[in-house]
């Protein structure tokens, strides 16, 4: 496979499957010592990485759960936001401002706060009430905090008697490392296909739905827009019907992302629309990963981590078609804004 290392691929996601039980532990002792919400409260990409977890929980848990913008919320406060709020704050760098300036205004409302980071030595980590630390790059950073997340989602429920198959589900997830890796493997020859029909146009229309649509969001806007300056339209599929389906005619690229989750049907719809008006259409369906004694369950809940192992590789094949490596910036952390 270009431009990857196997062997650090493994290391990270085994780190964040490793972390489980103490994830466990720290949202255990938040809720037991009286927590009544929950709040992901990352900047730019990391806060889309916890939206699929935050979701999972407004779907099955009655804990009061709410992914915020961190800028935002420190300017406006938030209702539930107190002394019994539990705030995740995932930074890759731990440096951000703007996590921060959360991290500090979640503590002065006494809320107790977990940073989830890429490093220990980082002044997000250091100041947190509770720190896990995974050393990761931006190519295995997303499966890392979408598993990361995803076990605090799980963890809340088994807390709160809401799952009652967290055991099961946990020893399925142990061995979500090297199933990814294989994942990886099978999906690099048509990875470059992919990348081509990116590379060959300025404009893509990026839809889906459910536990995948941040996934969408995040590869059209941190990967297409930031690391490629490729334009993009992400729109869920639920309001793909509501506006962006006029701009669908041929010539019109249309990448669609689909699930195995209860909202599949949302982007088949999309499907059947668009195979009729443009002659680009892309999709990408989780549904065609092979995963070895991985549940149809868990197989839903994994979506959005399957869509990010294989559209790195997708990414690994533009940035060399393109001649535009992925941590090339005009802006970002270069100038002031």
């Amino acid at each position: 496979m270009k431009n990857f290392d196997a062997a650090q691929f493994l290391r990270v996601q085994s780190g964040a499957v490793g972390l489980r039980s103490s994830l466990d532990a720290a949202i255990a002792a938040g809720l037991g010592a009286g927590s009544d919400s929950l709040f992901f409260a990352g900047t730019g990409g990391a806060g889309i990485l916890m939206q699929p977890a935050a979701l999972l929980l407004s779907q099955r848990s009655t804990l009061p759960t709410f992914c915020v913008r961190p800028a935002e919320l420190c300017l406006s406060g938030h209702r539930h936001l107190s002394n019994r709020s539990l705030v995740v704050i995932p930074s890759l760098s731990g440096t951000t401002k703007e996590s921060l300036k959360v991290l500090e205004y979640a503590k002065s409302r006494g809320a107790t706060t977990i940073a989830l980071t890429g490093r220990g030595d980082c002044p997000l980590a250091a100041a947190a009430d509770h720190r896990f630390v995974n050393a990761a790059a931006d190519d295995t950073s997303s499966e890392s905090f979408y598993l990361q997340s995803l076990f605090i989602a799980l963890s809340v429920m088994k807390a709160r008697g809401e799952a009652g198959d967290y055991e099961r589900v946990a020893r399925e997830l142990e061995g979500i490392p090297s199933l990814l890796l294989e994942v990886k493997r099978a999906f690099e020859p048509r990875a470059e296909h992919h990348a081509r029909t990116l590379a060959a146009h300025d404009y893509h229309i990026i839809s889906s739905a459910g536990l995948c649509w941040p996934q969408a969001h995040y590869y059209g806007m941190c990967i297409l827009e930031e690391m490629q300056w490729i334009r993009t339209r992400p729109v869920h599929a639920a309001d793909f019907f509501h506006g962006t389906l006029e701009l669908v005619e041929k010539g019109v690229h249309v990448l669609l992302l689909k699930g195995e989750d209860a909202s599949r049907p949302l982007v088949e719809r999309v499907e059947r629309f668009c195979v009729q008006y443009t002659n680009l259409l892309t999709i990408i369906d989780t549904g065609a990963c092979a995963l070895s004694g991985i549940s149809a369950g868990v197989r839903a809940l994994l979506g959005p981590v399957l869509l990010a192992t294989v559209l790195e590789r997708v990414s690994a094949h533009l940035e060399i078609i393109r001649d535009h490596p992925l941590t090339t910036r005009r802006y970002y952390k270069r100038v002031s804004y």
